[in-house]
């Protein structure tokens, strides 16, 4: 793969049917853009806007309803699925830890991934020195879920699994939101690690951590609102700058805090 993705004409509803569904069951409609190889998309929009399944049918989790995704002129139908998932790190924002040690965590048992490749990944996120601090490092059993660490912590251990299995497709899922000041920088180097030489689709939830995206794609009930840089959209003075001074405004009760 030289990871290069086309959406063409994208309409993707849930309720699959013999008939098309009805207008209010399209959640995507009539997407299309075109990703370089190494470049980063960005999805802004509210719940419910289409960004988690816009990365779902890259997957295949779901099949389109009509239109064509494909990668390096190839559509995604063409491709052994195991091959084609095996290509993409999807990093959620809820974050799935199994009862297991931190290594396997990481590995998920696949034995062409040794500990020193694990820990090397480890260090390039800068999550070597905490799992160290953890009895037994590497071999520290989580418990379900995670629910031994923080939630920063379990997104760095994330970001490890990311990077230790050298996707060519990486899919982000920002999860900040929840984590302290010291972890989340720790979290954004990572993201910066992880998506360098990579072709990128990010679902941002803050406009500060993607305005160096290649492109933005704003959505909004399915649809392709508006697309472009972060200074084009800003030039536009339409949906994504009523976001960003939504999100950087210092006066109003609306006010998101970064």
């Amino acid at each position: 793969m030289k990871d290069e993705i086309t959406c063409d004409k994208v309409w993707f509803s849930y309720k699959q049917t013999k008939e098309m569904p009805n207008a209010e069951e399209w959640i995507l409609k009539n997407i299309s853009f075109k990703l370089k190889a190494g470049e980063t998309l960005a999805l802004v929009g509210a719940t419910g806007a289409g960004k988690s399944s816009t990365i779902n049918i890259l997957n295949r989790f779901y099949e389109i309803s009509k239109g064509e995704v494909k990668i390096d002129g190839i559509a995604i139908q063409d491709y052994e699925l195991n091959y084609l998932r095996s290509q993409i790190a999807t990093v959620l924002q809820d974050v799935f830890l199994f009862s297991d040690t931190i290594q396997n965590n990481i590995s998920l048992k696949y034995e062409g991934i040794t500990l020193d490749q694990i820990i090397a990944a480890a260090k390039d996120v800068g999550a070597h020195d905490f799992i160290m601090r953890l009895p037994g490092g590497y071999q520290y059993n989580v418990q379900e879920r995670g629910a031994t660490l923080s939630v920063g912590q379990a997104q760095l251990i994330s970001f490890i699994r990311a990077l230790v299995h050298q996707p060519k497709i990486l899919v982000l899922d920002e999860a900040t939101s929840s984590v302290d000041t010291e972890t989340e920088e720790l979290i954004q180097k990572a993201i910066t690690k992880l998506m360098t030489g990579r072709t990128s689709i990010v679902i941002a939830h803050r406009l500060s951590t993607i305005q160096n995206a290649n492109q933005i794609i704003v959505l909004d009930h399915g649809q392709i609102m508006e697309m472009g840089s972060h200074q084009e959209l800003l030039k536009m003075n339409g949906h994504y700058k009523r976001l960003y001074d939504l999100q950087f405004s210092s006066t109003g009760i609306n006010k998101l805090t970064e």
